[in-house]
């Protein structure tokens, strides 16, 4: 708990009490390596904050292609934020690259945290602003970053992934074919 409790104060400052107030909203959850914390098609209910372990959230393309298109490690919220938000069936699927220790929230608790205390609002803001500037990084990066660009800047800003993710995780969250990603690390390495 010490853990999420520093990550948050890092967000927006919050007593002592204000953290044991919300703690009993979050459950502790274990993925092993392969299980999805959330299905396509399905309703994300939860939201939650990786202790532990590597996430990748992807989608199916029109030629029934699994895209990554984040990759979620310790430290950090995963969840489909649209699907959460609007609680309606989701486009991406959330999955397991290696054991996980999740700490999770349900929508009605979250709901119950930003009307009982304002440091959840500030908390809340402060994510999806967060989020929403991954998310254009991303798309921006993807459009106009050379293929050897794109592992770069991920070995630099997500090293632990390259370890942790499959070649065709990783080539497809860089928009490139397995092939192009094994060429880019052989230039890298020399």
């Amino acid at each position: 708990m010490k853990q999420f409790k520093e990550f948050l104060q890092g967000l927006a400052p919050m007593s002592d009490k204000e953290f044991a107030d919300s703690r009993t909203y979050f459950k502790e959850q274990h993925l092993k390596k392969g299980e999805y914390f959330l299905l396509h098609n399905k309703v994300c209910r939860h939201i939650a904050f990786v202790k532990k372990g590597t996430l990748r959230t992807f989608y199916i393309n029109n030629t029934a292609e699994e895209i990554t298109s984040c990759f979620c490690t310790q430290n950090g919220f995963t969840t489909s934020y649209k699907s959460f938000i609007l609680q309606q069936a989701s486009n991406v699927a959330i999955q397991a690259i290696e054991d996980c220790e999740l700490l999770a929230i349900d929508y009605e608790g979250l709901q119950n945290l930003y009307r009982s205390a304002a440091v959840w609002q500030s908390i809340g803001r402060v994510v999806a602003e967060k989020e929403y500037m991954v998310m254009e990084k991303y798309a921006s990066v993807l459009n106009s970053e050379s293929a050897k660009q794109k592992y770069l800047r991920l070995l630099q800003e997500q090293p632990g992934v390259i370890k942790k993710a499959s070649v065709e995780h990783v080539a497809s969250y860089l928009g490139v074919t397995r092939r192009t990603l094994s060429r880019i690390r052989k230039e890298i390495s020399g």
